[in-house]
């Protein structure tokens, strides 16, 4: 056993005996490995390959960041986690780095994508609660791409922050109701921070000295083993909603609302059918931006076919509707993708994923998206994609791609 030269200082003059110090070495040395033994360490490699016939920085991006017409690498997930045990005051954490392009569109900074102290209260059934850095609780799809059904995300999740920072209160009523309630000093919206994006940040307000937190909520209905072939599937409904400022961008400016806030409601459902195989969800997203007066709303259908346990066929179709004044254009996904001038604007997307899984704890995708916007000259009425490739607007973007994500 080592000894630093302090310890053994005070052991000479008799104010600690070597045998006692080594016990307490010992013990701090078991504490530190008890505390170990029950952290992970997980995460995965993500990446794509993306095609756009028509377009190069101005198509749309689908993700985090432009990534048209090249090879890339989106991120690497690094995730250190000690989850809360059973025990009624449980405790624990998880920190989530995000390592590579991706991670720097979060908005949290140094590529956190979350970092949180885990704790249980012992009220009711108990209540878990998350206090730091979390991701948003409102969506269909998630901020991990594997967890989606398709490599690009929908206009839904364009209207949605991506992460907060604040606490987050979780109370599990039964098992078929679980409730959700939180603060947060920020709201980010990373996902389209880079390519030029909507409403990127939710800042709270401090109004004649009286601080307004952001604050989110969300109710989801699991239904019971009672109901049969339905078993498992779920309805959601939540909102976030801020008073302070929204930041909005536009290709390279950035403008601030006036601290009016905003509000993003959601729901969405998860349905299986008695064909095992087939499972169909849907989500609807509404983003009423306060600051600068435009009210953005999305739908999307979602249906999965599981053919067996390594290929599934992934279809989703989304329809947008943006409309009042903003201070900009306002850009979904990246380019002049819909600009309303006072009017509404439309558009369509039909995406399709075939998901293979070849290699061991390898998730392999191919996709093909087309999107549309509706008016006849959508360079003169406003929405439109830029077409870097001969210069100006076109009503029609198309994607093909292909993922790759190892997960460990």
């Amino acid at each position: 056993m080592k000894f630093n030269k302090w310890t053994l200082g005070l052991a000479a003059v008799g104010v600690v005996s070597l045998t006692s110090a080594a016990r307490a070495d010992e013990t701090k040395v078991s504490q530190l490995n008890t505390a170990l033994s029950n952290t992970t360490i997980s995460g995965y490699v993500d990446t794509s390959a993306q095609f756009n016939p028509n377009g190069g920085g101005g198509a749309p991006n689908y993700t985090f960041g432009n990534k048209a017409n090249g090879i890339n690498l989106n991120v690497v997930d690094i995730a250190i986690d000690k989850p809360l045990d059973e025990s009624p005051w449980a405790s624990g954490y998880h920190v989530e780095f995000w390592v590579g392009p991706d991670g720097n569109t979060l908005g949290v900074g140094n590529d956190i994508r979350q970092a949180y102290v885990a704790l249980r209260t012992p009220v009711g059934n108990g209540i878990d609660w998350k206090f730091g850095v979390f991701d948003n609780i409102i969506g269909y799809e998630s901020n991990t791409s594997g967890n989606n059904p398709n490599y690009s995300k929908s206009f839904g999740y364009n209207l949605e922050p991506t992460t907060a920072t604040g606490l987050l209160g979780t109370y599990k009523v039964c098992d078929a109701v679980t409730a959700q309630a939180g603060i947060a000093n920020t709201m980010y919206a990373g996902a389209t921070t880079a390519g030029g994006g909507a409403f990127n940040g939710y800042s709270s307000a401090y109004n004649n000295g009286l601080y307004l937190p952001s604050v989110m909520g969300l109710v989801t209905l699991t239904a019971p083993d009672s109901f049969g072939w339905a078993k498992g599937g779920t309805f959601s409904a939540g909102l976030v909603n801020t008073s302070g400022n929204t930041t909005q961008a536009s290709g390279n400016n950035v403008y601030t609302g006036n601290g009016n806030g905003a509000t993003s409601y959601y729901a969405g459902f998860t349905l299986p059918t008695p064909v095992a195989a087939l499972k169909f969800g849907g989500a609807f997203d509404y983003l009423n931006a306060r600051d600068v007066s435009a009210n953005t709303w999305a739908m999307a259908a979602y249906s999965t076919y599981q053919f067996n346990d390594k290929l599934s066929l992934n279809l989703r179709a989304d329809y947008l509707n943006a409309g009042g004044n903003s201070a900009g254009p306002l850009s979904l996904n990246g380019g002049a993708f819909l600009s309303p001038t006072g009017n509404d604007a439309q558009a369509e997307a039909l995406t399709a994923t075939v998901q293979y899984a070849l290699w061991a704890n390898v998730l392999t995708r191919v996709e093909i998206r087309w999107d549309h916007v509706n008016g006849s000259n959508p360079g003169n009425v406003g929405p439109g994609y830029q077409n870097n490739v001969g210069g100006g607007d076109r009503s029609s973007a198309f994607l093909l791609a292909a993922q790759a994500i190892y997960t460990f």
